[in-house]
């Protein structure tokens, strides 16, 4: 029997924050953080494929899926900030060792829980979340960090791009050796988020707060040297945004890291769900303790 995965909301200082859940409450717990402009939608398969051994959870980051989107003038839309919110969540939850799957925004978000309490991250799975400026595929991300550095109407028709559909999709798709794989309702449902009135503001505002998480990786490559963290980077070799270099990279600090790459993209799980769950309970079954 498959099992049952949870839909709940719980109420983080007036935010409702919307999070899948299964698995054993007694079991060691792995939370699942996503990126932009998905939800943890993008977990819906990967989720039933780690509930036998553990306890899952896969919130949505405020803002995104079916969590509060309030107004920027009410929440600061800054990578601390989401963080903050899900430092709360899993304190809600009675969650306190537990072990991390970031992707994409997911990663900022991982990285500071990570490095704000060291102690309690017991392993993680990096798909397509960076950590190192080798992992930016320059022909995306340089008009972000031009709209970051100088917000304004020179800069910002560049970065509305990215919240089209023509994108949404691109994001889905590039690099994927063979697309048919990847389900359109993935990106059909980030979109119809995405075109929320109000919620490209809140975007923009991530969009200018990202090179924080770059400012933070010299602390984030101590945190690994010193921890010595258990890491698995499993990562679509084809993406245009975070490029396999961005997987490479950990062994710089973390030598003993397991690095696999995909013949996919971003969105590697859309594609490889079945080659992600495998490498990810091989890892953690080698690394985390037995029930």
């Amino acid at each position: 029997m498959a099992p049952v995965v949870h839909h709940r909301t719980v109420e983080i200082e007036g935010l409702d924050v919307f999070c899948r859940e299964a698995g054993p409450a007694e079991a060691p717990a792995v939370v699942l953080l996503h990126g932009f402009p998905s939800s943890s939608h993008m977990f819906r398969n990967l989720i039933p494929a780690l509930a036998d051994r553990y306890r899952v959870i896969a919130p949505d980051h405020i803002g995104f899926g079916y969590s509060s989107m309030p107004a920027p003038d009410d929440f600061p839309y800054t990578f601390d900030a989401l963080t903050d919110v899900t430092e709360a969540l899993l304190g809600r939850l009675g969650v306190g060792r537990f072990a991390m799957y970031v992707q994409d925004y997911g990663a900022p978000i991982g990285w500071r829980l990570a490095t704000r309490a060291p102690d309690r991250v017991t392993a993680v799975v990096s798909q397509n979340g960076n950590a190192y400026e080798d992992g930016f595929v320059r022909s995306f991300w340089d008009g972000l960090f031009a709209y970051a550095e100088s917000p304004g109407p020179d800069t910002e028709p560049g970065v509305r791009g990215a919240l089209t559909p023509e994108i949404t999709r691109w994001q889905y798709l590039n690099g994927v050796a063979d697309p048919s794989l990847v389900s359109p309702d993935a990106w059909t449902l980030d979109q119809a988020l995405l075109d929320r009135p109000g919620n490209d503001e809140i975007q923009l505002r991530l969009f200018r707060d990202y090179p924080s998480n770059v400012a933070g990786y010299p602390g984030l490559h101590e945190y690994f040297r010193s921890s010595q963290v258990p890491l698995l980077a499993v990562w679509g070799a084809g993406d245009e945004i975070f490029g396999p270099e961005g997987a490479r990279a950990f062994l710089r600090d973390l030598p003993d890291a397991e690095v696999h790459l995909l013949e996919s993209g971003h969105f590697a799980l859309e594609s490889h769900l079945d080659a992600v769950a495998g490498y990810v309970r091989g890892f953690l079954g080698r690394v985390l303790p037995a029930t």
